[in-house]
């Protein structure tokens, strides 16, 4: 069975950030950051090269019998637009979805290409109901 590659790490957050060229995508990386590191009250830590991660889980695969750690909640600054990874689905949350403005999304990720396009007090609220969710099933 093939290793998953992404994995928590110590390289430093703010030294990946500091390497988005985009000035406003830096800003909104930061916005959330914060916004992520006061719904999980975790610091944050890098996953893989590209990946930002709040908190842990366990999740073993009833399909393929794989396992492995992941974060409870993450963002990525991708080439196209800003990745979230919203566990275990994005798609649980369509009553918060249908206030939030312009995003698109893809099992657990929300893509949005600037906090500017989303109602910020409506994304926080998002993180913060799947993140106390997957809390209570992954304690």
């Amino acid at each position: 069975m093939a290793e998953i590659k992404t994995k928590k790490n110590n390289a430093s957050v703010a030294d990946f950030l500091d390497t988005i060229e985009q000035e406003q995508k830096r800003k909104d990386c930061n916005i959330i950051l914060k916004m992520m590191q006061q719904v999980s009250k975790q610091e944050p830590k890098m996953w893989g090269t590209s990946i930002i991660g709040f908190g842990t889980w366990h999740y073993k695969s009833e399909k393929s019998k794989h396992e492995g750690d992941w974060f409870i909640t993450g963002f990525s600054p991708r080439k196209q637009n800003i990745s979230l990874y919203i566990m275990p689905s994005v798609n649980n949350y369509k009553d918060i979805l249908a206030r939030l403005g312009k995003y698109k999304t893809s099992v657990s990720c929300l893509y949005i290409n600037k906090m500017a396009d989303v109602d910020e007090k409506v994304l926080k609220e998002l993180i913060s109901t799947a993140y106390k969710q997957m809390k209570v099933k992954h304690p």
